[in-house]
């Protein structure tokens, strides 16, 4: 191996680093195309994902019938042109309320991460950035939350609460929220240490000024991808707290209650349970499938 410690070969790597151009940092729309169009697999997932959100936003067009409403004459009939997943034992028509159910899939999928992620992320930052006593203090929370399982810890704070909408909202963030401040922790040590960081310090740039302009847009690619991993896990838990009767409450309609009530008529009609669990199971794999291309989209060693 040559002595690379040669005033010749210094000269010669810097004129080879001159030559080479610096790649530019991705455009938002390059990121998009590398992550929806990576692998076939990736496409399927976000169109499947694009069909769920506009059957969700247009549920209220697009549902045939009222989801609500019941009918004896229609009570656990097959799968027929007038109802195309049959109906439950009162009469209601399945794939109404699949359709609406999906309305609280989106929101609890959607904002529960969110809120989780800006929770956690202001907690994580704190104690990443400050140390001492607050990192102490937020280390303690988060070790303690995260004793517990997050779909246990949903599970006792649903039965201490209820079963309310803002309350589902309140137990998902809540289990999601230590995740994203030991993310947020982590990242923000590893960006304090960047020489940037420590020079705006050394220059008496005021902290908030230091937070918000180099540390937050550092640590946004993980959090980003963790919400789009736990937007499947919030759908998931939901369903899960609706078919133990702690999510929400009928006879409005969710994916984990309607397989609850196909589950007590399942010698009638199995179709509910058979609908409810194909719902869930492929909105959260395309989600999954997203979020790991996401993942592999923003992780520099995967791309290197």
């Amino acid at each position: 191996m040559s002595d690379v410690n040669a005033p010749a070969d210094i000269d010669r790597l810097g004129a080879m680093v001159a030559r080479e151009p610096i790649a530019p940092e991705p455009r938002f729309r390059d990121l998009v195309v590398r992550v929806i169009f990576a692998r076939a697999s990736t496409s399927i997932a976000a169109i499947v994902v694009v069909i769920f959100f506009v059957i969700a936003a247009g549920a209220t067009w697009i549902a045939p019938y009222d989801p609500l409403e019941q009918s004896f004459i229609a009570v656990n009939q097959l799968p027929s042109w007038q109802h195309w997943i049959g109906t439950d034992q009162f009469g209601r028509d399945v794939l109404s309320r699949l359709i609406y159910g999906s309305q609280n899939s989106l929101v609890f999928g959607a904002l529960s991460p969110l809120f989780a992620a800006i929770i956690g992320g202001i907690l994580g930052v704190s104690a990443g950035f400050f140390g001492g006593v607050t990192d102490r203090i937020v280390r303690r929370i988060i070790d303690m939350l995260m004793a517990f399982p997050e779909l246990l810890l949903a599970i006792l704070i649903a039965a201490a609460l209820g079963g309310s909408f803002w309350n589902v909202i309140i137990v998902l963030t809540v289990a999601f929220t230590p995740g994203f401040a030991r993310v947020a922790r982590a990242s923000t040590l590893a960006v304090k240490q960047e020489p940037y960081v420590e020079a705006a310090v050394a220059a008496g740039v005021r902290t908030p000024v230091i937070i918000f302009r180099h540390v937050v847009p550092n640590i946004l690619a993980p959090i980003v991808v963790l919400m789009t991993l736990w937007s499947a896990s919030a759908i998931r838990v939901e369903a899960t707290l609706a078919f133990l009767g702690l999510g929400t409450q009928p006879p409005h309609p969710s994916w984990g209650n309607i397989i609850r009530d196909g589950l007590e008529n399942m010698f009638a009609t199995s179709w509910p349970i058979l609908a409810g669990g194909f719902a869930i199971t492929v909105v959260v794999l395309a989600i999954s499938i997203l979020g790991d291309s996401v993942r592999d989209a923003l992780d520099p060693e995967v791309n290197q």
